[in-house]
């Protein structure tokens, strides 16, 4: 009888505790997307990617048999609206960490906010700025476009080249861009001939790429996000400007080339690997997260997984690390983050510190040429 009495005990025990673990709250995430508006090329696969990658973890258990629920608005690109979101979702839905915003300027314009309540961000803009001088509550995964200038300048020594023209759009991405290339010219031993920019909203850069055509431009760089640099791309050979033209890392998606046309052909950039996932080697540390990304974006959306759906699916991935190693408060969030190592996500080996919170080194990016229509490794 006392045998039966403590077996019923135990499995009463055991279903109080089974549903008290079903009726725990999910832990609740915040999302900053600029789903629409002239940066949805970035915000869109960001957005998508995010609730991909909370779903799977549900799918598996959540994060210690709890939940991961994800509350997402779209910044549109603005500013103005991005800190009207961050605020909702600090205030009213209680989030315990953020992913985004999609740009560097709303991912600036935001950073006070979390700064005073004390909610990581995990931003998903690549401007230096960002992390640089190093945020307390502020991390990124977007690689910084520093790493992206010393690649295209290590390229560029390779072919000798050594007089450059710059072409940058007028906005944060492209100012913070422009910074980078001419402070690090000299140490590159690069010439910089002509120095140009255009507006985000700009439908013809014709009279800039006439100047630099006359000069004495050995190559041309060009650092913006979509659709600017497809506009020049097309610009440029309907003018029959033959200096190779280099990108940033901004227009680094299919969607780029689908954009430009002909026109993309040869154009190099410095590039995740997500783009070319299968061209990898297998004793590449991240080719089983590359892949798994690559197939599940396709399954769930039919497209291409991309460099900026990328950016999210780091996000997500070392919150979820964070929370299951320190728990889901936004301080032990923010200290498991600063403490992870040799994370092999998507944009490349994270290893974050006190004194690092972008977290990789220029090792995260290759160096990519369209080819028939198509990213191809340059070796």
């Amino acid at each position: 009888m006392e045998r039966c009495l403590s077996l019923l005990l135990t499995v009463v025990m055991v279903c109080v505790f089974s549903s008290a673990v079903c009726a725990a709250p999910p832990i609740r995430i915040g999302g900053l997307f600029a789903v629409t508006g002239p940066a949805s090329f970035l915000g869109e696969p960001e957005r998508n990617t995010a609730q991909m990658v909370v779903d799977e973890i549900n799918a598996a258990g959540g994060i210690k048999g709890r939940k991961l629920q994800l509350v997402a608005y779209d910044t549109q690109g603005d500013a103005t609206r991005a800190v009207q979101a961050a605020t909702r979702l600090i205030k009213e839905d209680r989030v315990v960490a953020i992913v985004g915003p999609s740009t560097t300027g709303d991912t600036m314009a935001v950073i006070p906010l979390v700064q005073r309540a004390k909610i990581p961000l995990v931003s998903c803009a690549a401007g230096i700025k960002i992390t640089e001088p190093v945020k307390p509550w502020v991390f990124k995964t977007a690689q910084n476009d520093y790493l992206a200038v010393q690649k295209i300048y290590e390229h560029l020594i390779r072919k000798r080249i050594k007089r450059i023209a710059l072409l940058t759009v007028s906005d944060s991405f492209g100012s913070s861009g422009r910074e980078q290339l001419k402070a690090q010219a000299k140490r590159y031993g690069m010439e910089i001939v002509s120095d140009d920019t255009y507006g985000p909203k700009d439908t013809d850069m014709t009279p800039q790429l006439t100047k630099i055509r006359s000069g004495r431009a050995q190559a041309l760089i060009c650092w913006g996000t979509n659709p600017g640099p497809a506009l020049i791309a097309r610009n440029a050979k309907q003018l029959g400007v033959r200096l190779p033209l280099y990108m940033s890392h901004g227009v680094s998606s299919k969607k780029f080339i689908d954009l430009a046309g002909g026109a993309a052909e040869g154009i190099i950039l410095p590039s995740g690997r997500v783009l070319v996932a299968d061209l990898l080697p297998k004793s590449d540390k991240q080719k089983k997260a590359l892949l798994s990304f690559v197939r599940d974006y396709q399954k769930h959306f039919r497209a291409e997984g991309d460099h900026f759906g990328g950016h999210a699916w780091d996000a997500v991935m070392l919150l979820k690390g964070a929370i299951e190693r320190g728990g889901d408060s936004p301080a032990a969030i923010r200290s498991q983050l600063e403490k992870t190592r040799n994370f092999a996500g998507i944009g490349g080996i994270f290893s974050f510190s006190p004194a690092d919170h972008s977290g990789l080194s220029k090792d995260a990016f290759v160096m990519l040429e369209v080819r028939g229509k198509d990213w191809a490794l340059v070796k």
